[in-house]
């Protein structure tokens, strides 16, 4: 776990976090091949990176993206007849209107 300046802990709250680079000294035929197979792919300079970058390393891009905001409604499903008889026009089809 990492701390902050203060010294507490910090959770990370996300597991699809992203880093940013900054990368130096990129010699102008490598930056001009770059913009070159972006551009081919109609893809954005960044994406054809992190491409390059993850091909390189070995490893997929992977989507880590986990959502678990409604978590806490799994398996709290109840029946609701009432809710069910209310809306239950709303589940008719109007033979005139689909002609």
């Amino acid at each position: 776990m990492n701390k902050d300046a203060k010294g507490n802990d910090q959770v990370e709250k996300s597991s699809n976090k992203s880093t940013q680079f900054t990368v130096r000294n990129v010699p102008r035929h490598i930056a001009r091949a770059i913009r070159a197979k972006a551009s081919l792919a109609h893809k954005s300079l960044n994406r054809t990176l992190v491409e390059a970058l993850a091909s390189q390393v070995g490893v997929g891009e992977e989507d880590e993206t986990i959502f678990d905001d409604l978590d806490y409604l799994s398996g709290k499903w109840e029946d609701d007849p009432e809710f069910d008889a209310a809306v239950a026009d709303q589940d008719k089809v109007d033979g005139q209107l689909w002609k």
